[in-house]
């Protein structure tokens, strides 16, 4: 047993929809969430590039002591996860593998959907999981770059939304047409779940099953401290959120989770 912090980064703001669903799972764990605001969006960038930031987060991390790293982006999982377990001190838990666990687990078409940035799409990293779970299983890919902003914005219910999710999916449906899971590979997706599903089952005429990363990652992460006997008996401290930006940040970030933001801290990733 340990009293030391969870550790949590994403490249922004929607890492926080994991950070919440770790809250609900470990109440009794510290969690230090870092947001590179200041650099967001990770999913156009190169596989270099979201290394090298994820390297300088991580080193950050490491200096508040913290005990295990949950990586709470797609982009930066699919890319760096590898590099992280190889370098780093303390265990690392990517979104990608759990999501993908879970896809495995309930897909009974045959057929799985992934949304996510045009990064985590390109890197193939949820087919090659999931496909190593269920060879049977055949993946379809969507790359989704409007929608990050759309959570952002808070038009979670904008009959906009509703047309951007929609074209998507009828893009994924051309391809993929029996398809009956869809993962949403980005952690703003889960502010979208209820127009995504709504779209889902209009455009391929039957309920999809959706597959948050985030409460997969929750459950995962708890599962692993418990096996490494790192879970906390007693928080000793409140969890603390760090941003490479916090400019505009406040109201945007509590739609992530789901309650105010207070106390943020500007991180030095000296950049």
């Amino acid at each position: 047993m340990t009293t030391q912090p969870i550790g949590v980064f994403d490249s922004g703001l929607g890492g926080l929809t994991v950070v919440r669903a770790l809250q609900r799972r470990l109440p009794h764990e510290q969690l230090v969430y870092l947001g590179d605001t200041a650099r967001v969006p990770y999913g156009t960038k190169s596989a270099t590039t979201v290394i090298r930031y994820a390297s300088q987060i991580a080193q950050f991390l490491l200096a508040l002591d913290v005990k295990y790293l949950v990586v709470a982006c797609n982009t930066a999982s699919a890319h760096a996860l590898t590099y992280l377990e190889q370098t780093l001190p303390i265990p690392v838990l990517g979104v990608v593998e759990p999501g993908a666990h879970a896809a495995a687990g309930v897909c009974g078409s045959g057929q799985v959907g992934v949304i996510g940035t045009l990064g985590t799409v390109d890197s193939g990293a949820y087919q090659r999981a999931i496909q190593l779970m269920r060879p049977d299983l055949t993946i379809f890919s969507q790359p989704c770059p409007l929608l990050v902003p759309l959570a952002e914005e808070g038009w979670l219910e904008h009959p906009v939304t509703s047309e951007v999710v929609r074209h998507y999916l009828q893009e994924l449906q051309a391809h993929a047409g029996n398809l009956d899971t869809l993962v949403l590979g980005c952690t703003h997706y889960p502010l979208l779940r209820q127009v995504i599903a709504s779209e889902a089952e209009r455009v391929f005429g039957h309920p999809v099953k959706l597959v948050d990363s985030a409460e997969a990652t929750a459950e995962a992460a708890e599962g692993d401290l418990r096996e490494r006997n790192l879970l906390s008996k007693a928080r000793l401290e409140a969890d603390r959120f760090f941003f490479t930006d916090v400019n505009r940040f406040a109201e945007v970030a509590g739609r992530f989770l789901g309650r105010p933001v207070t106390g943020a801290e500007l991180a030095d990733l000296s950049i």
